[in-house]
């Protein structure tokens, strides 16, 4: 199918009839409150077969979205873990739901304990435009293992993409079980403040502040993915090809729109021009030129772009030294640039970035650098490049950051087997593989007893000799 036969119609939700579609998500839920796990597999390999059919169509919807999106990236960067992420589930779930069994003191013998994983109802996740497709698949696939129904939101930046998901979703799943809701920034307000069992935020701090107010209203348990500013640090001795080769591809993927992208760069102060030209080099090597490249991606929109050249202009006028590595792009794919002799007055210095813009910061001893990343806000991600193992943990164990790459960028979101989520600003709560299902499961504590009721010994009244007994053995 093309494209454009997926949405040849208007699709978006009005904030009046979120509602509606919550009532009908909580009454089929109500029906079926603890799907088994032939079923929960059934709607994963649906979405899998999905996914895998619809490759082509998706990636040329979300190209559409940006004016151009590199074929390979979307296809590396969204369909293959979302893929992975299927056949992880797939493989655990049995395992994941099996009730955990607890232990039980001797005093409230006999008795068993465990927990039992119950699906928390109806979830609400709330997907950016940077990747709308992974940034979906993701919280969908844990939401659907754990045995709920889902309402998505996806972004209005993302039109192509929102309502071909929206489409492509509806084959294989009633708007009872999932649901892909369309809209402006008054739909995504309305949707954040619907009594949903667990909401999931992905985007920027400032927006994930009035998320979690909007939530907060009807005590809705969230799940907050920001951003902020990632650090690399580039070690004293580490090669710096290698170092330069890796935070290029973590800062070019997407053309920087990533919110695990690396920020800014620490680099010793005697490095910092053999780091430059390493850097150029290795982007010279991905990308040749940026006119007519298929490889490399444009920003979202034009008002991004505008974002991205004001924060050039500011940084220059309070001086600030650019470095472009090409001579200009070509519409909307913005040429990469570093930027030397930044400063804290700096909006790029104060704000994520998120775009080919790549500031360099210097130090004299890791001490310092390390001070520089622990006097700011604690970030999603920080990548550190060296392989002397006493230095790797010295910056493992003395910074906090919602994950670390240490001599990689990005890749930790793909593990599977890893949680994914921030600290403090750059988000709350984590999810991915196990931690997923954790997310959006409640953990119910079941005692069980049957005939023997051992707990006589401390019914009232109060002073008999069985209660004094337990007393002196149980309290000492």
């Amino acid at each position: 199918m093309s494209v454009d036969s997926a949405y040849h119609q208007d699709t978006t939700v009005l904030p009046t009839d979120l509602l509606s579609l919550l009532d009908k998500q909580r009454q089929a839920y109500a029906a079926h409150p603890y799907p088994p796990l032939a079923q929960r597999q059934q709607w994963l390999k649906s979405l899998r077969r999905l996914l895998s059919d619809e490759r082509e169509v998706l990636i040329d919807a979300i190209s559409q979205d940006f004016s151009h999106r590199s074929h390979d990236e979307t296809l590396f960067a969204e369909l293959m873990p979302s893929l992975h992420n299927i056949d992880y589930a797939l493989k655990h779930l049995k395992r994941w739901m099996k009730p955990s069994s607890r232990s039980v003191g001797v005093m409230f013998q006999p008795a068993s304990a465990r927990v039992l994983y119950q699906p928390l109802g109806v979830i609400g996740i709330i997907v950016p435009w940077n990747y709308p497709l992974f940034l979906a698949m993701g919280p969908l696939i844990g939401a659907l293992a754990a045995g709920n129904r889902v309402m998505l939101k996806l972004s209005e930046f993302t039109p192509a993409t929102g309502r071909l998901l929206k489409d492509l979703l509806g084959r294989i799943f009633p708007d009872d079980m999932v649901t892909v809701v369309l809209g402006d920034a008054e739909v995504a307000v309305a949707f954040s403040s619907l009594p949903v069992d667990h909401l999931l935020f992905t985007g920027s701090t400032h927006v994930g502040k009035l998320v979690m107010r909007a939530a907060a209203e009807h005590l809705t348990p969230v799940t907050l993915e920001l951003g902020g500013k990632s650090p690399a640090i580039v070690s004293a001795d580490v090669p710096l090809k290698d170092a330069a080769q890796r935070i290029a591809w973590g800062k070019s993927l997407n053309a920087g729109q990533t919110c695990i992208a690396p920020d800014y760069v620490l680099v010793p102060e005697d490095r910092v021009g053999a780091f430059i030209d390493a850097y150029r080099q290795v982007m010279h090597s991905f990308y040749p030129t940026l006119s007519d490249n298929p490889d490399y991606t444009a920003i979202i929109n034009e008002r991004q772009l505008a974002r991205l050249e004001h924060l050039k202009t500011d940084a220059s006028a309070k001086g600030a030294r650019l470095i472009p590595l090409y001579e200009q792009g070509q519409g909307r794919r913005m040429p990469h640039c570093l930027l030397l002799e930044v400063n804290d007055e700096m909006q790029v210095m104060q704000e994520e970035i998120f775009g080919p813009l790549l500031p360099i910061v210097p130090y004299r001893h890791l001490e310092q650098a390390l001070a520089y990343i622990n006097d700011r806000p604690r970030p999603l991600a920080l990548y550190y490049f060296g392989y002397n193992k006493a230095e790797q943990q010295r910056v493992l164990e003395n910074t906090h950051s919602g994950g670390v790459c240490v001599n990689e960028t990005l890749l930790h979101v793909a593990i599977d087997d890893l949680p994914f989520g921030g600290v403090g600003p750059s988000g709350m709560g984590c999810y991915h593989g196990h931690e997923g299902f954790l997310t959006f499961s409640h953990a119910k504590a079941v005692l069980t007893k049957q005939r023997v009721n051992s707990s006589l010994a401390i019914y009232p009244p109060y002073g008999r000799t069985l209660g004094r007994w337990v007393q002196k053995l149980f309290i000492r």
